[in-house]
């Protein structure tokens, strides 16, 4: 059982109403101190699948009273040792066959924290974009996996996914931004690269991105998946990230080196690789985070919601189907 903590600051005339409310909750325990004459802290320990509808009502109320406020907390250690009830655990077992994530809201600083350009998303984009070129001129699987490693790119995508199931056309926009950004870098440095060197036409890495096949599509929607699904349960995403790098960062640096040689007609194939790539990610994403059961609690904002996840669907799976037709007859 995975413990968290919710602090809520509350009003002291709000605190029978409140009271009232929670008991309709699974909580393990609470307990609650006035801090002032005016308010009163009131915690609330609960296992973590219970916190987004605990959160969603928090949510809800605070729009009709402005002065409470809400923290969430992850607990490593609590004692005593709290033991799972195993009769409610059978009694709800059709709720513990969906995936256990983390809350919507906890997901939500996440997303504006990946969707952001900033001084360390920067070097460490240049950073694997160098690696990677370098590995694919010295012909060295392994120093293209290091690139991969250290590649940041699986924030931003799992972030325009998320952004584009919940209908926050804001942080879509600024994700979308960040993601452009983050292959805008490593393509130009590969430019750089193929002007001032030979391409290497010898090099397995190199020549492994000027192929593509129908796998290609089947290995990013799986890259995709597993990204956002990384991302839900707020697991470590290194591993992870590695994939969605592998499918995004070396297509990106070998067109870059073809452009920078003047090798246009031969930029088609890792163009298109990459540009497939990229929609397979976003697609797996989306239904990953849709299945997910991750969704606004607002009647308009769900039917923002609504419409932005159908749009974002259809949308990226055209674009995936007519990118399939053009590997298939390039293919065969």
């Amino acid at each position: 059982m995975e413990l968290q903590l919710i602090e809520v600051y509350i009003p002291n005339d709000k605190l029978d109403h409140f009271q009232g409310k929670i008991k309709d909750f699974t909580i393990i325990s609470h307990w609650h101190t006035r801090i002032s004459d005016q308010e009163q802290v009131f915690k609330l320990l609960i296992d973590k699948k219970y916190a987004e509808e605990i959160l969603n009502f928090l949510e809800l109320d605070s729009k009709y009273d402005k002065e409470m406020r809400a923290l969430l907390y992850n607990i490593s250690t609590y004692i005593p040792r709290v033991e799972e009830d195993v009769e409610e655990e059978k009694d709800t077992s059709e709720k513990q066959e969906e995936v256990l994530r983390a809350s919507r809201h906890e997901l939500y600083n996440v997303v504006h924290s990946s969707s952001v350009i900033n001084k360390n998303f920067t070097w460490l984009l240049v950073l694997s974009a160098i690696v990677a070129t370098a590995g694919i001129v010295k012909n060295s699987a392994a120093v293209v996996i290091g690139a991969m490693v250290i590649a940041p790119l699986i924030g931003p995508y799992t972030a325009l996914s998320f952004a584009a199931v919940l209908g926050d056309y804001k942080i879509m926009r600024r994700s979308f931004g960040t993601a452009v950004f983050g292959l805008a870098v490593p393509i130009c440095i590969a430019i750089l690269f193929g002007v001032l060197f030979d391409l290497p036409l010898e090099s397995s890495e190199f020549r492994a991105r000027t192929n593509i096949e129908m796998m290609d599509i089947i290995l990013a929607l799986a890259a995709g998946a597993a990204g956002a699904l990384s991302f839900a349960k707020r697991v470590s995403e290194a591993l992870v990230g590695v994939m969605v790098s592998v499918a995004l960062l070396p297509p990106a640096v070998v067109f870059g080196m073809i452009i920078g040689d003047g090798q246009w007609e031969y930029a088609v194939t890792p163009l298109l690789l990459l540009l497939v790539n990229i929609h397979a990610i976003l697609l797996s994403a989306i239904i990953v985070f849709w299945v997910s059961g991750i969704k606004p609690v607002n009647w308009k904002e769900i039917q923002v919601a609504n419409t932005s996840r159908i749009i974002g669907l259809i949308s990226v799976s055209l674009v995936i189907i007519v990118l399939g037709i053009m590997i298939y007859f390039i293919e065969f």
